[in-house]
């Protein structure tokens, strides 16, 4: 019986890391979509115009370069043609992009018991692991935690990771 309550425990542990982990991503992630969509549009409203697109300034540089490069074409773009160019091996081409194929995927569910929560213990060592000082991750934790739980709200509790 011992072995397999140390095989429960490291069961378990695994788990409470594995949901941790997904807790922190979660407000990460969100804070990381905002700030990608954020800089274009930032970047976009900045008007170089004035300084023939290079600025200059006490703390700050900027300089507008506009570069003519090859870019290879959509896939969809490329069927197309052929499709055009080429109709009946376009036609054979298409029925073969249109097959489904079957294909298994292995996912892992996971989520806490009812009134069960995890600790300030097991979201910190998902930090440290990530590579944060003891002291960013006790800064950044109320804030994560707080930005989780708004989120958590919106969603199920349950939650799955693909493993294969």
């Amino acid at each position: 019986m011992e072995v397999k309550s140390k095989m429960d425990s490291k069961t378990e542990r695994q788990l409470v890391q594995l949901i941790a982990t997904d807790r922190i991503e979660i407000p990460i992630s969100s804070m990381s979509g905002k700030i990608k969509r954020q800089k274009p549009k930032l970047a976009k409203e900045i008007d170089l115009n004035p300084w023939q697109g290079k600025y200059q300034g006490e703390r700050v540089y900027g300089k507008l370069v506009i570069e003519d490069k090859l870019k290879a074409r959509k896939i969809s773009e490329a069927v197309d043609e052929f499709i055009t160019n080429y109709p009946k091996p376009g036609e054979i081409l298409s029925q073969m992009i249109e097959e489904k194929r079957s294909e298994s995927e292995t996912h892992l569910y996971f989520g806490m018991n009812e009134g069960c929560r995890l600790t300030s213990d097991d979201y910190m060592g998902v930090m440290k692991n990530l590579g944060f000082s003891e002291a960013t991750a006790n800064g950044l934790y109320s804030e994560l935690i707080d930005v989780s739980r708004k989120i958590s709200r919106k969603r199920k509790e349950e939650r799955s990771v693909l493993i294969e």
